[in-house]
């Protein structure tokens, strides 16, 4: 596609949109074909995050003042807004980060689920009433805004994973400064679109294009934004955490994971293979919750192998706009070239079963293709079986009995999600004990979640916090205590006369 055709886009700042200070821009290419320019974005720097804030911090005060139930009706207006859009979006999210047509959908309706749950909340954040312990004295708790938040976010699910965000903290009253993926600027573009034609007055939500190192730490060490919510890697969380402490700044982190599936011998073994296939492959391997470890009791090892490898060996790699497409690409090279440095460490360890390399043949020479890819006899501390892959590559690891499954389940830094395959009622509740994850399957995948539920995970993966569900409040939001004395008269603490 010739560069004259390529639609230029622009940062939103203060109900504007406009180009970045220095004029720098970046491509944004489809993973699928990278001949395709899908857009040319604003390449921001510190001046440009300054003006962001800035825009931010004017607004933060009319908005928090703003009545929830009156932000809620705007964010109700914009689901309805994505709900229309919701093919038109899919599409785009394809072609921009390569997911198949059908799991973009999904990426879309749970930006729509997640915008709606979190407009309801318009009509309670609720706080808590008590007794008091002295007479003629009433006692309560109140939730407040933060202020202007921070919000990092990845690739993998453009649109989704920004509303995990986003709705939260607009109904609760804060601002926003929204750093997107570089990989996936358009589906950040659009969501922005949405909630500014439904209504968000000028200034509470500010987008910023660029690079992680440069306009991420300029989000991430600004001193006027109180709270970060960042999801991606827990190399960069770390990096994240640290800064965010150095200033007292909330911070929000959802890292990586290194999930896993115990399939027991008493397991449905065709439905653990169709588990394992979703798990492993689904969006090409790159969800926190993708099922890179399958820990499967010996006595079923090689039937339930077996099924695994046909059924692996038939996925067919592809535009994921193509119908025939059940893998797309992953998302850049670069990530490609590092998936195959953890397969080529694979090899050396284990048994590599089908996969293992690039595949640039034929139509997808010009794409960021990787075959899916499968492993076999790995032992839990091989360095596939402990790392974070982030691509198409699964390990299956035989144990001798649930015990063992569980120690080998445990035995990762990470803490996201994990699933077992049982028909014995008594295995799986041990199994939603003792799996140390903050997400626990019976009988289903690792990947997947409910926006009305917590989402997030123990160890590495995160700082303790979670989204979605009840508790993304508890980020967005300050609990303020409140004791109206009408006595008359001093009352002194408990046990004081």
């Amino acid at each position: 596609m010739p560069l004259a055709a390529t639609e230029t886009y622009k940062n939103y700042i203060g109900g504007k949109w406009v180009q970045s200070k220095e004029g720098r821009t970046f491509e944004d290419r489809n993973p699928a074909n990278r001949d395709d320019i899908i857009g040319i974005f604003p390449k921001s720097s510190k001046e440009d995050v300054d003006a962001a804030v800035q825009a931010a911090r004017k607004a933060f005060h009319s908005w928090r003042l703003t009545p929830a139930p009156i932000r809620a009706e705007i964010l109700f207006k914009a689901g309805q807004m994505l709900m229309q859009k919701k093919e038109e979006f899919a599409k785009l999210m394809t072609r921009e980060m390569g997911k198949v047509l059908k799991e973009a959908r999904g990426d879309v309706q749970e930006a729509i689920d997640l915008i709606f749950y979190a407009a309801g909340e318009g009509r309670r954040l609720f706080g808590q009433t008590t007794p008091s312990e002295l007479p003629d004295k009433f006692a309560m708790s109140v939730r407040t805004p933060v202020g202007v938040c921070g919000l990092i976010t990845p690739w993998n699910f453009p649109m989704a994973i920004p509303m995990w965000k986003m709705a939260p903290a607009l109904v609760c009253g804060n601002t926003i400064v929204f750093k997107p993926a570089s990989d996936t600027p358009l589906c950040a573009a659009k969501l922005v679109e949405v909630l500014v034609e439904a209504g968000l007055p000028d200034g509470v939500l500010n987008l910023i294009h660029g690079s992680g190192e440069e306009a991420g730490m300029a989000v991430l060490n600004h001193p006027d934004i109180q709270l970060i919510s960042f999801t991606g890697s827990a190399q960069v969380g770390k990096e994240v955490a640290l800064k965010s402490a150095e200033k007292f700044k909330r911070v929000s982190l959802e890292l990586g994971g290194k999930n896993c599936i115990l399939v027991m011998d008493d397991a449905n073994l065709d439905l653990a293979v169709d588990g394992a296939v979703w798990g492993a492959f689904g969006t090409s391997g790159q969800r926190c919750t993708a099922s890179s470890r399958l820990i499967v009791h010996k006595k079923v090892v090689k039937d339930y192998t077996e099924k695994l490898l046909e059924r692996t060996k038939k996925l067919r790699l592809g535009d994921g706009l193509l119908p025939t497409t059940d893998v797309g690409p992953v998302i850049n090279e670069t990530r490609m070239k590092k998936i195959h440095e953890y397969v080529e460490i694979g090899k050396k360890e284990a048994k590599l079963l089908t996969g293992g390399s690039p595949f640039n043949e034929g139509d997808l020479a010009k794409g960021n293709f990787y075959s899916p890819t499968l492993f076999g006899d790995v032992k839990p501390s091989a360095v596939i079986a402990q790392e974070e892959i982030f691509g198409p590559v699964t390990a299956i690891i035989p144990v001798e009995n649930m015990e063992e499954a569980f120690h080998a389940a445990n035995q990762v830094r990470y803490g996201l999600s994990s699933s077992i395959y049982t028909q014995d009622v008594n295995k799986a509740f041990k199994a939603m004990r003792e799996l140390e994850t903050g997400i626990v399957y019976i009988n289903s995948s690792t990947i997947g979640a409910e926006v009305h539920l917590p989402f997030g995970g123990t160890k590495d993966t995160g700082n303790g916090h979670r989204e979605a569900g009840q508790t993304m409040l508890d980020t967005y939001t300050e609990w303020k205590t409140i004791y109206v004395d009408y006595s008359g008269k001093l009352q002194k603490a408990q046990g004081i006369d």
